[in-house]
């Protein structure tokens, strides 16, 4: 069987397990790296050994087997020779480099294969609705609105899923802060308008006032039971917060959208049939008054067991129940193959007993997948998570805002001759492609210290960057009078830097499925930051629009991929590109 042309290292790999297991070796896996000189194609095989130690066969004579098999399938799309006591080296011969970049340039996919489709909901953002929009939300929004994307381009259905707060203790304070200022007569309108300081004026009464706590505490009651005053203010509080989050998903080009929004009030109705399915498996018992689980694997100190309170003894619900009841309607109603949840890793402990809990009532099937998703932190500068209720946080309007003044700034030094309104669009991209990336090019379980020139650098592995070197590929075709997609003419690579560039485009497809294999976009940055210094080390050497007509059409076909595969990169992440800056 010919070798697969794109992405030549999944295939590669492909190629050297079917030969393995011609030999012999089942299930074997092989590493595949790039070694010496990458700009020549040059792969090393591995795995051998291993294969072979478990056969108890000698790895040289496995690797020739193995070789054999590689030569009778790969023909003369490459060069091998064995290395040491099992490796194998394997070059790419400059014609099968160039058949594969012809193939990927006429893939509106890129080389990228659609997975078997699957139904998916992704559980990201899912804000507080009784307080805007901090800092501190980015991680789950960014996040999982790339993976969503990259997911829905991999051929799923995703569902998604803000499981925005909306029921809870807090609402209390804010439904008689509420009450309070429609007896003195002010307008609501005017004070929702700012949230963040409705939210901590309401706290401070409620910490400082005991006969407003008192009230807080009744009207907690009173919205539970269903009381017609209390779910009018809270509806027009809800109203106006989901308005809030809207506009910020608006401004960063978040993929929600307020159909998306599925609260936790929306599952009040099931929470007691929640119980009632417990009870029927066996899992509930009395402690102390609250309805709880206890499951074998869950323990705390001196090895107690660790109760999951689905029902608290004053008969309120905590939100494991709501997520229970989240998760039985996602299993079953939705029938969705797998469900992912973005949610901070300090709530691990929460969804490992969730999941467990759900799987030991039957509401998950056995061949659903249910998964948390951990991040880490965005901490303040003493290394502490941000607390809104102290004001600590920075709103992400505010973060939102600064970057898209920032690039401005920067704009206006780069290109002044531009129009006021030119600069203005161009700004907000490349302001709002700047926080994005600063998140998704971190490794997601990693904590980090919120910092304004850090989140809002526009030098290095950043988006401006990469936003700037497709610029740059635009203003070559805007010289040329061409599109960047040329159809006419060929790939001609003889210079190491275009066989580095081109080895790298064909990395696309293996970049953009790694993404999903453990929900790392960073993976997807990493490679559009290379990709973006290759093509620079491309153009600073061989000259395009001034080469012969031969190296002219090859080179600007090489430039014309390489934008757009940086164009289709960084709108998987949720950025766009601008065509001056």
């Amino acid at each position: 069987m010919p070798i697969v042309t794109m992405n030549l290292k999944r295939n590669l790999s492909q190629q050297v397990e079917q030969a393995l297991k011609a030999a012999g070796a089942q299930n074997s896996p092989a590493i595949i790296r790039q070694s010496g000189k990458p700009e020549y194609g040059h792969y090393q095989a591995n795995g051998i050994m291993g294969a072979a130690k478990k056969l108890g066969k000698n790895p040289l004579e496995l690797a020739q087997q193995t070789l054999k098999t590689l030569v009778d399938n790969i023909g003369d799309s490459a060069t091998f020779e064995i290395a040491g006591p099992g490796f194998i080296n394997v070059t790419f011969s400059r014609k099968f480099i160039t058949d594969c970049l012809t193939e990927m340039a006429n893939d509106k996919r890129f080389g990228v294969i659609a997975q078997s489709r699957q139904k998916v909901v992704v559980d990201y953002s899912s804000p507080n609705l009784a307080k805007e929009m901090h800092i501190g939300h980015l991680r789950s929004t960014a996040i999982g609105d790339a993976n969503v994307r990259i997911m829905e381009f991999l051929g799923h259905h995703v569902i998604r899923a803000n499981h925005v707060g909306d029921w809870g203790a807090q609402f209390g304070s804010l439904l008689a802060y509420m009450d309070k200022l429609e007896s003195e007569g002010k307008p609501l309108a005017t004070e929702l308008k700012d949230l963040e300081v409705f939210y901590q004026r309401a706290s401070e009464m409620f910490k400082t006032e005991a006969n407003f706590a008192k009230k807080a505490r009744e009207f907690v009651v009173r919205l539970q039971s269903g009381d017609e005053k209390c779910l009018e203010l809270w509806k027009r509080f809800i109203s106006e917060s989901i308005k809030h989050c809207q506009a910020i998903y608006d401004l960063l080009d978040i993929s929600l959208s307020t159909t998306d929004v599925k609260p936790e009030s929306a599952y009040n109705g099931e929470l007691n049939d929640i119980i009632i399915l417990l009870e029927a498996a066996g899992l509930i018992e009395l402690s102390d008054g609250a309805k709880c689980v206890f499951l074998p694997e869950f323990v705390g100190k001196d090895d107690e067991p660790l109760p999951a309170i689905i029902q608290k003894s004053d008969g309120g619900f905590p939100y494991i129940a709501t997520d229970l009841a989240a998760v039985q309607f996602r299993a079953q109603k939705l029938a969705a193959h797998r469900a992912i949840y973005f949610v901070d890793g300090r709530q691990s402990l929460h969804f490992a007993q969730l999941f467990a809990i759900a799987r030991a009532a039957g509401f998950i099937a056995e061949d659903q997948e249910f998964r948390h998703v951990p991040f880490g932190s965005i901490n303040n500068k003493d290394g502490k998570p941000y607390k809104t209720r102290e004001g600590g946080a920075v709103k992400l309007a505010t973060v939102a805002e600064e970057a898209i003044n920032r690039a401005k700034s920067l704009i206006s030094d780069k290109n002044a001759q531009l129009s006021d309104a030119k600069k203005e669009k161009i700004a907000r991209i490349v302001g709002i492609g700047a926080i994005k990336y600063a998140e998704l090019s971190k490794n997601r379980t990693t904590d980090y210290i919120f910092d304004w020139d850090t989140m809002l650098s526009f030098e290095g592995n950043t988006a401006p960057y990469l936003q700037y070197a497709y610029t740059r590929i635009v203003s070559i075709f805007r010289h040329a009078s061409i599109t960047l997609d040329p159809a006419d003419g060929h790939f001609d690579l003889d210079e190491p830097t275009e066989l580095a560039l081109a080895l790298k485009l064909l990395q696309y497809p293996e970049a953009v499925e790694n993404v999903t294999e453990d929900f790392q976009a960073n993976i997807l940055c990493n490679y559009l930051f290379e990709l973006a210094g290759l093509f620079s080390a491309f153009y600073e050497n061989c000259p395009v629009l001034k080469a012969d007509e031969s190296k002219r059409s090859s080179r600007l076909k090489l430039c014309g991929l390489s934008g757009r595969v940086l164009q289709h990169g960084l709108g998987l992440l949720g950025i766009s590109t601008v065509e001056q800056m």
